[in-house]
């Protein structure tokens, strides 16, 4: 073997190293999780994760209300953030002018860099006064009818920490959207023009249709950060582990559970309960990345297959 081979050889190995070195970080993260959660496996079973009891008092353990309080939160905050993030995106690449375009694109990229401590501070001084003063009145005056919109009007609530959740992730949905539209070949879209498309026919039947794997790995990107999303969610959402219709009613996320009462577990079966949460948590993200990666490769299939014919 010459000596070109054995460089070769040894830098393909080491490259190799590196993925190995992730997948075991991975294993790792969830053979420790679940060795430290089987107290709460053996005791509660399969049971914990449609029970709604959480009584630490009695060891009484169950992940529903967290589980449904992050479905909730999480869904409500991509409702208002898919169609405000893609039609950003929309805008900074095909109508805004170069400088706004730069000038907001740098501000939105500023954005998902801020901490989420900072939103949860904002969210409790400016937020969650308007939702109280502003959004909720008018929802519960002119949506009452709704069982969504019922109750005691406290601010603080799953709503709350939703249009905080889709604050949060908007800056992630323009970002790679922005990207994904800005990539499409511009030779498609004169195509269309000297077809006698108008800009929106172009716009939504070239420009979308090329780019829809993108931005549908924009919002599962952003579905991703939505769920694991901590300090702000806690500091706004009441931290209430009770399942209520009304999304203005306080409730609980699994990520917020964790952060809140972590520090508060002073006994094995407590520990081991929330702990027992963030393996829930860690398989709910892994198979959130796997649904969203078999979209996307379901839609970019279609693609392919189409670009055969």
């Amino acid at each position: 073997m010459s000596r070109h081979d054995t460089s070769d050889l040894i830098f393909r190995r080491v490259l190799a190293a590196f993925p190995i070195t992730v997948l075991i970080i991975v294993a790792g993260i969830f053979f420790e999780l679940v060795y430290s959660s089987l107290p709460s496996l053996h005791k509660f079973g399969i049971g914990f994760l449609y029970h709604s009891i959480w009584n630490p008092v009695e060891e009484n353990f169950g992940a529903l209300p967290f589980i449904y309080g992050t479905c909730v939160t999480s869904l409500v905050a991509l409702l208002l953030a898919i169609p405000i993030g893609v039609g950003a995106a929309i805008y900074l690449v095909e109508y805004a002018p170069v400088k706004v375009s730069r000038v907001i694109s740098t501000l939105v990229d500023l954005l998902a860099a801020i901490p989420s401590v900072i939103y949860g501070l904002w969210g409790i001084f400016v937020l969650v006064p308007f939702m109280r003063n502003v959004v909720q009145p008018f929802l519960g005056k002119y949506f009452g009818f709704l069982p969504l919109f019922q109750g005691p009007n406290y601010g603080i609530g799953m709503l709350a920490a939703s249009v905080m959740l889709a604050i949060i992730i908007v800056p992630f949905i323009i970002s790679v959207s922005r990207e994904v539209i800005a990539a499409v070949p511009f030779v498609y879209k004169e195509s269309a023009y000297a077809l006698g498309a108008t800009r929106w026919e172009a716009l939504s039947n070239i420009v979308l249709s090329y780019g829809k794997a993108g931005i549908l790995g924009a919002v599962i990107l952003a579905l991703g950060r939505a769920i694991g999303e901590v300090m702000a969610v806690t500091m706004i959402i009441g931290n209430d582990p009770k399942i209520a219709l009304s999304l203005f009613s306080p409730g609980y996320t699994l990520a917020s559970v964790i952060a809140n009462e972590f520090a508060e577990a002073d006994f094995p079966m407590y520990l081991s309960a929330l702990i027992e949460i963030a393996l829930v948590l860690f398989l709910v993200a892994i198979i959130v990345n796997i649904l969203a990666r078999l979209l996307i490769w379901s839609v970019t299939g279609a693609q392919s297959a189409e670009a055969v014919k």
